[in-house]
């Protein structure tokens, strides 16, 4: 099975709620699956096979997932399938789920089991013909590209103002202002947040500047601990976390100083732990999903290594996928940004002209982001990758990341 997270914010940019797109089965092996795919996992909802395996925490603690059902699995025993509360999850129809009498029953049903409900791909000559299945929905996502979404707000708001409209689509920063001001939604789904700010670029920060010179040192082939450990000491941040750290490893001797708690730690744990941690605080003023992101693209990269028989290479695209949000950190384009820090010459090609010995795994990861299953499983075939691989690949990548914020 292949599976991805796609966030939605609301309009302070906060994260609220996480899409859960899955694919059973490959699109090449499968042909039929090219169409709609309706049949693909029928007698199951894959996205609650997914929460059930890692736990809703791995998922951020949102207010809501969306799991999409189509009109076969929507019949299946939700509660035997995932011990997860209802009320966490949200389940997406379509309109292959028809206003009729055995789809309307099952609706209210698991409604009243504490599920909710969200519409999808409905178009605006349906919504009259939508009407009962409507009243029941407590979400519907419309593409801004599609429908016009200031019409839309004001007939939902009027007939059922009970609904929660999510926009999107909505992959620019101009779209996202226009939407959250001129209309009533409440999501946004979209690149939109992955996006530099460049416009009245500034200066970088002088923080952000002393965590990249620490970058810059650690990504030396033998580095200075003493260097290492002297600009940790300019940041309280920092300081406090890797003397908690050391101090949790070194029962039976004092820690006396930062310098000593670097020479604790060595330069291979040092530099994992400072590539993780100045990452975190880079992004500390952007939105909480530039760091989830920063981070399951490097583990996601990583772990890409070994399934496209590149694992002595797997460091190098650990960082590839760190860096690959460098821009938005940074508030600047990509070659500006690349400039201030010290990569290896193949990361660079990856990440400014999709060229290089890196660019493969690197396409693979942003079309997997984006659930192009079609394009994923282009490529999966033409490597010779299976899907359990790939699954396994991610879902590492997640368990990796809430244990890495949520310390379990």
């Amino acid at each position: 099975m292949l599976v991805t997270l796609v966030p939605l914010f609301d309009e302070y940019m906060v994260i609220r709620a996480y899409s859960l797109f899955t694919q059973k089965s490959n699109f090449f092996l499968q042909p039929s699956l090219l169409g709609t795919g309706q049949l693909d996992g029928a007698g199951r909802v894959d996205g609650l096979e997914v929460i059930q395996n890692m736990g809703i925490e791995t998922l951020s603690n949102v207010n809501e997932v969306f799991v999409p059902v189509n009109n076969l699995s929507l019949f299946s025993d939700l509660r035997d399938q995932c011990d997860a509360p209802p009320n966490h999850l949200v389940l997406l129809i379509d309109h292959d789920v028809k206003p009729e009498p055995m789809y309307l029953e099952r609706i209210q049903e698991l409604k009243d089991m504490g599920y909710r409900f969200g519409m999808r791909r409905l178009l605006v000559h349906e919504f009259q013909a939508y009407t009962e299945i409507l009243k029941m929905m407590d979400f519907v996502f419309l593409n801004h590209k599609k429908v016009d979404l200031q019409k839309a707000t004001i007939y939902f708001s009027k007939l059922f103002p009970h609904i929660r409209i999510c926009a999107v689509e909505v992959d620019d920063s101009a779209s996202y202002e226009k939407l959250k001001t001129t209309t009533s939604c409440k999501l946004f789904e979209g690149n939109f947040y992955q996006l530099p700010v460049t416009s009245g670029q500034k200066e970088v920060s002088p923080l952000k500047v002393n965590y990249i010179e620490l970058l810059n040192i650690v990504n030396q082939d033998d580095f200075d601990l003493t260097k290492a450990a002297d600009i940790i000491g300019r940041d309280p941040a920092l300081t406090i976390s890797l003397l908690r750290m050391v101090n949790n490893m070194a029962v039976l001797s004092e820690i006396t100083s930062i310098r000593h708690a670097a020479a604790m730690l060595g330069q291979k744990e040092l530099k994992k732990w400072i590539t993780t941690a100045v990452m975190k605080e880079l992004c500390a003023d952007k939105p909480n999903e530039i760091t989830r992101l920063t981070m399951l693209r490097a583990k996601f990269m990583e772990n890409l290594a070994k399934p496209f028989e590149m694992a002595m290479l797997s460091q190098e695209m650990f960082i590839l996928g760190l860096f690959s949000v460098l821009d938005v950190i940074l508030d600047q384009n990509m070659e500006e940004a690349l400039k201030l820090v010290r990569l290896p010459k193949s990361v660079n090609e990856a990440l400014l002209y999709k060229s290089g010995k890196y660019a493969q795994v690197y396409e693979f990861m942003l079309n997997y982001e984006k659930g192009n299953w079609q394009e994923v499983s282009r490529q999966m075939i033409l490597n010779d990758i299976g899907l359990n691989r790939i699954y396994q690949a991610y879902t590492d990548a997640l368990i990796w990341y809430r244990k890495l914020i949520l310390g379990k």
